[in-house]
């Protein structure tokens, strides 16, 4: 279901069983997949592939080049800075289907995620954190704290 006042540009692909909710902004080249629910006043921007089995809540920010996999939960208001990278699957391997080993990573309300950072999945990031632009984050982060380095955490 999309809500009447969401907008969805021409050149985005939204599967069925998608929700998008009021006031939402999907942009070009987006793809939802299925069963993801996109709250009220959130934006996907250029690029932006979110799904199957994402929640997004109220008011998040997504912008370009993000992709959202099966396992990721993002709280309202979360920011996720261009070319964030969500993994889904801690040792992956062509040759070996993995589907079935898909970590669960959720990201508290109010977090921010900079550009090009990386969360490794499997791990909480709390309410109100904010990861650094280029981070690898290879743990859970408590809520309100700074990542500001770009070393591993």
């Amino acid at each position: 279901m999309i809500h009447d006042s969401a907008f969805v540009h021409e050149s985005a692909y939204v599967d069925a069983d998608v929700t998008i909710g009021a006031h939402s902004k999907i942009w070009h080249f987006v793809h939802v997949l299925s069963h993801t629910d996109i709250g009220e006043n959130c934006v996907l921007g250029q690029n932006v592939m979110a799904g199957p089995h994402v929640s997004i809540g109220d008011g998040c920010k997504i912008q370009n080049n993000v992709a959202l996999y099966k396992g990721v939960t993002l709280d309202r208001d979360v920011f996720c800075g261009p070319s964030c990278v969500f993994t889904n699957v801690l040792t992956p391997r062509a040759h070996i289907e993995r589907k079935d080993e898909f970590g669960l990573t959720h990201v508290g309300r109010g977090a921010t995620i900079g550009a090009n950072a990386t969360i490794v999945c499997g791990h909480d990031l709390g309410a109100y954190c904010m990861i650094a632009a280029g981070a690898v984050v290879t743990r859970d982060v408590p809520a309100s704290t700074a990542f500001v380095l770009t070393a591993p955490f």
